[in-house]
């Protein structure tokens, strides 16, 4: 085992009399310029980006990823959606299927037990896309609860119907009038009582907004 050590150190000696490096002997320059990618082999390694501007009045579609409520969500809570179809510039997608789009809520209004139909406002304010966040103008997004007043009558009538029969049973006529009118009051004291619906919205619902200023997002090169 000595005589094997010693004959491997007198070939390594006599490898650098010589001045070449012993077979398999790995050789690294001291500045590790063999170690980093020549600034050639660098740029092909980075994707090649173009810019490319959407204009104004271009349509998003979208699909909501979070709920609006009138009656749970507010003012400046996050609302999240994604491209439900892709934007394309010269037959190119430059904003692809998925992108992700973030805004807040703008306004929230509860159905009012007297009047006022409840409503819920959004507005997205940026997008995601190859990486890269961008913020945009949109226009702005709102959803309204269906009037009640048909519904409203209803009970007002069913309560002055149930007066006037009750009525009837103990004093006729006079009774049938007397029990319509507290019926009908009775029917109305509900309506007051009585919130009208609310507004809920989704995940998965579909809306579409607009830009209202250009957008410019870097894509790859084509």
């Amino acid at each position: 085992m000595k005589l094997l050590n010693v004959l491997v150190v007198v070939a390594m000696t006599a490898a650098c009399a010589s001045g070449k490096p012993a077979e398999n002997a790995v050789v690294t320059p001291e500045d590790g310029s063999a170690e980093k990618p020549s600034k050639v082999e660098a740029s092909r390694l980075e994707p090649v980006l173009r810019e490319v501007t959407i204009p104004a009045g271009t349509t998003l579609r979208l699909k909501l990823q979070s709920s609006v409520a009138s009656d749970s969500s507010k003012v400046e809570d996050s609302v999240r959606a994604e491209l439900r179809q892709p934007v394309s510039i010269d037959g190119h997608a430059v904003l692809p299927l998925g992108t992700e789009v973030v805004g807040t809520v703008t306004d929230v209004q509860r159905s009012g037990r007297v009047k006022g139909r409840a409503r819920v406002a959004y507005r997205f304010n940026s997008l995601r896309t190859a990486g890269e966040r961008y913020d945009i103008t949109t226009t702005p997004l709102s959803h309204q609860a269906a009037a009640t007043k048909g519904d409203d009558a209803k009970k007002i009538g069913v309560g002055a119907g149930a007066g006037a029969a009750i009525g009837a049973l103990f004093g006729g006529g006079s009774g049938a009038a007397k029990g319509a009118a507290i019926g009908g009051a009775g029917g109305t004291g509900l309506v007051l009582a009585t919130r009208g619906k609310e507004v809920h919205v989704g995940p998965g619902a579909a809306v579409s907004t607009t830009l209202t200023a250009p957008l410019m997002v870097r894509v790859p090169a084509v």
